[in-house]
């Protein structure tokens, strides 16, 4: 050691101010980022209060998901379903062959909560691609729940609405098998042009019945899967249906290839028309379906995943919104009785999403998808949004909620 001229030991150099404002920088984002972690937990906190306290953890794996077991209490609960695998994934809870609930589009890295109001039963789960094994979810009887099932109101008032519904969905199938019909033959003639135009109509057939194809998992996986859900994409044997038929005319632009693929789509589609028949639709199902279509327009479609080949998300959208607004018809005499005030909500939000789309029609359809903006394609999901907002007031309002 050194000495000094005094003989004593050097004094310690002080820290440099600058020094001194990192260290003290530092301190302060440590503080604020302890904050900002407490407030985001008090957050989530008040999430899973707000969904009865219940908030199960699946994380979905490259090949399973784990837990791939549930058991959860009848009434609300909360799933977060966190994405550990490379792939943007979806999970679904299927009741037989219906969807219950679902959440698609889950991004790699990431999580999404879905809220699910379950009746004692058992289920089963799906996990990301569809090749993965599936996975049981049994819901347990509460005190609630069987309160809720005593309490269920008379189903004589939903006949009539939930009677012409089965009519609505056998004519509209009709009509999207001779769409396919045409299809078909466009491309069993060779005629590229003449099939990519007869695409769009197929679509927006299928489009106006969505909601309800959608709760028949395995026959919508067929009919409507996008790439994302295969092992290998585009280049799948799994990969069919529409979409499969989409790639080849808008990207491949050829019809090389789609004449069995098509011919499968024809049978799956009079499938599909027999089992929409065939599966009852409870009362408070009719509402939920369509929430769960529109907003899936608002949260995934409306950024221009589901038609990405040939632009035509447009047409798909305003067919969702005319499905949509035949439940809204069907369950206006029930809703002005009682909730005057829920119709106007619902009736307002989805002439404003028609009103917006109307700015993007052209003379013979809509403007392409890829040539809408960032700022349109927001100024549609928030309507979208604020659609499925106000169709949720249906089941409170017609007395269903709980069950």
């Amino acid at each position: 050691m050194t000495s000094s001229p005094s003989g004593l030991p050097p004094k310690k150099a002080k820290p440099s101010r600058a020094l001194q404002f990192a260290v003290a920088g530092s301190v302060i984002l440590m503080i604020a980022a302890g904050a900002m972690f407490y407030f985001a937990s008090q957050a989530a906190q008040k999430k899973r209060i707000a969904n009865g306290g219940n908030e199960t953890v699946v994380t979905i794996h490259a090949k399973n998901c784990e837990p791939n077991a549930l058991t959860v209490p009848a009434g609300k609960n909360a799933f977060r379903i966190v994405n550990a695998s490379k792939r943007a994934v979806e999970w679904e809870i299927l009741d037989g062959v219906l969807v219950i609930e679902e959440r698609e589009n889950i991004a790699p890295g990431l999580s999404q909560i879905i809220n699910a109001n379950l009746q004692p039963g058992d289920y089963a789960i799906t996990c990301g691609l569809l090749s993965n094994p599936r996975g049981t979810l049994h819901v347990t009887p509460t005190a609630e729940s069987d309160a809720a099932a005593k309490a269920r109101p008379s189903m004589v008032a939903f006949i009539g609405p939930l009677s012409e519904y089965r009519v609505y969905l056998s004519t509209q199938s009709s009509a999207l098998i001779r769409a396919v019909n045409d299809l078909q033959q466009a491309i069993a003639s060779g005629d590229l042009n003449a099939a990519q135009q007869a695409y769009a109509p197929a679509r927006a057939a299928y489009q106006r019945i969505a909601p309800a194809a959608q709760r028949l998992a395995e026959l919508d996986n067929a009919i409507n899967a996008r790439a994302d859900y295969f092992e290998k994409r585009e280049q799948d044997s799994g990969f069919s249906g529409f979409h499969r038929i989409e790639f080849g005319l808008f990207s491949q632009k050829s019809v090389e290839g789609l004449t069995p693929v098509v011919q499968k789509l024809q049978s799956d589609l009079a499938a599909l028309k027999t089992q929409l028949l065939a599966q009852s639709i409870a009362p408070e199902q009719l509402a939920s379906m369509v929430v769960r279509n529109i907003r899936s327009l608002a949260e995934i479609r409306s950024n221009g995943e589901e038609e990405r080949y040939s632009h035509i998300d447009l047409t798909g959208f305003a067919a969702n919104l005319q499905g949509t607004r035949k439940v809204i018809d069907l369950l206006r005499p029930l809703l002005a009785k009682t909730s005057g005030d829920v119709l106007k909500k619902i009736d307002e939000a989805a002439t404003a999403l028609d009103d917006q789309l109307l700015t993007l029609k052209t003379g013979d359809g809509f403007t392409p998808y890829d040539q809408v903006t960032n700022e349109q394609r927001k100024q549609i999901a928030d309507k979208a949004k604020a659609l499925a907002d106000a169709l949720e007031g249906i089941d409170p309002a017609l007395g269903l909620t709980g069950l």
